[in-house]
């Protein structure tokens, strides 16, 4: 068995650590040249492409801001649907629009708007079938403009200005960004209360509704108002409805009950 002197260990060892410095300064390197190349590739990855349709400066701003407590988007805003339908038209096949936020009412037409609200810009969108996800953030909380719109519209979110913080936007983004669709709390509150109003309504109270602003006295519905059958209702019949009306309604009074069943869209 031969000797190996202190100095060729030395060398061996020398040269064996020398190899594995090599070899972890080499991976530590290849290493952060994939991190390098991951966050480059994630910095230059197309942003989520956002259209923001609103007349007030003060209530776009608010959105931005939330927006930007949510996520890294490509935000663009206009104050008018006609511009807005033509940025998304424009950008159809480059770099479109994911999502579009919209009013409902603008303030700002002129005899050259085609588009004269957040209603007829979702409706060139649908028919043209544009392929975007449709927010409506509005002031409009009238129980049978709302049900108007989601029944007829279909929009993927509809959210109240008032009450459409960073946390409920961030949540409609997420479910459209899923092909669900997010209506706010308030939202599903009034359309519930629409459908079980609606549900609730006979041809009889209808009836009455109708005539009661024609009618300067009640007693004067005995001689209007017909039962199922055809024939005419007693006025103790008539009052006993108005007052189960009044209730369902929450109407203090018959002209409050008129008022109310006009803005559920229980009567024009």
């Amino acid at each position: 068995m031969g000797f190996v002197s202190k100095n060729a260990i030395n060398h061996l060892l020398f040269k064996l650590i020398f190899l594995i410095y090599s070899s972890y300064g080499f991976l530590t390197a290849l290493f952060l040249k994939i991190v390098k190349e991951k966050r480059n590739s994630l910095s230059m990855a197309p942003k989520k492409r956002i259209l923001i349709v609103y007349d007030h400066q003060l209530v776009i701003l608010r959105i931005l801001y939330s927006l930007t407590k949510i996520g890294n988007f490509d935000v663009v805003t206009t104050n008018t649907c006609d511009a807005a339908l033509d940025l998304i038209l424009k950008h159809k096949n480059d770099r479109p629009f994911e999502i579009v936020f919209t009013d409902l009412s603008f303030d700002n037409g002129t005899k050259a708007t085609k588009l004269d609200g957040g209603e007829a810009l979702i409706k060139a969108l649908k028919n043209q079938n544009i392929d975007i996800k449709i927010g409506v953030i509005t002031g409009h909380v009238e129980t049978n403009r709302i049900y108007n719109v989601i029944q007829n519209l279909n929009p993927d979110a509809y959210l109240i200005k008032s009450k459409c913080g960073v946390a409920k936007l961030r949540y409609a983004i997420e479910k459209m960004q899923t092909n669900d669709f997010y209506y706010s709390h308030e939202v599903h509150q009034k359309i519930m209360r629409r459908t079980i109003i609606q549900i609730q309504m006979d041809e009889v109270a209808i009836q009455i509704l109708k005539e009661l602003p024609n009618q300067p006295k009640i007693i004067n519905l005995e001689v209007v108002i017909l039962k199922n059958d055809g024939t005419l209702m007693r006025l103790r019949s008539i009052e006993t409805k108005l007052s189960n009306l009044r209730a369902d309604l929450g109407a203090n009074n018959n002209t409050d009950l008129v008022l109310k069943a006009k803005e559920l869209g229980v009567i024009d």
